[in-house]
């Protein structure tokens, strides 16, 4: 069970670069469940994600470099491309994605939780922005069905 909360970012950590940070690429195969293909650094992932929003059930495979590159072929929409930072926040740490691309400028925190309890009672850091947990705008999976301006989605720290 993967238990979440998404944020928009109002400014990003002075100290950015001095986290471990790793390349993300991804494609989807279909939406609805969700079925992604994703390569972070030399790591492939076959995943399924569940409906839902802050909770929901994930399950990673591992995949080829080949196996990966076959499937990435098949993904239909847009191939969504970050820079993820693990940032630790006391017992977190926080995901921070800087996307590239079409998606050039959105910025996305997420932080795992090991309870729903845990998650509703998180208080998140001062750069923060707003909570879009419940905003399935924000799902990447979603990102990779239209374009910024389709989505109605804030999407740089600019805007917030």
């Amino acid at each position: 069970m993967e238990i979440e909360r998404k944020y928009l970012v109002r400014q990003l950590p002075d100290n950015l670069k001095q986290f471990p940070h790793t390349t993300l690429t991804q494609g989807y195969l279909s939406t609805a469940p969700v079925v992604r293909v994703r390569r972070d650094g030399n790591r492939y992932y076959l995943t399924y994600k569940s409906g839902g929003m802050m909770m929901r059930e994930e399950y990673n495979l591992p995949l080829t470099e080949e196996a990966y590159g076959h499937l990435l072929s098949k993904a239909d929409g847009t191939v969504i491309t970050k820079e993820r930072y693990r940032i630790p926040y006391g017992p977190y740490t926080i995901e921070l994605d800087l996307f590239s691309g079409v998606w050039k400028g959105l910025c996305l925190a997420e932080v795992e939780f090991s309870s729903e309890e845990e998650a509703n009672t998180f208080s998140p850091p001062d750069w923060f922005g707003k909570d879009v947990t419940f905003d399935g705008r924000y799902h990447n999976s979603y990102l990779s069905k239209c374009t910024p301006e389709q989505s109605g989605c804030l999407h740089t720290t600019e805007e917030i």
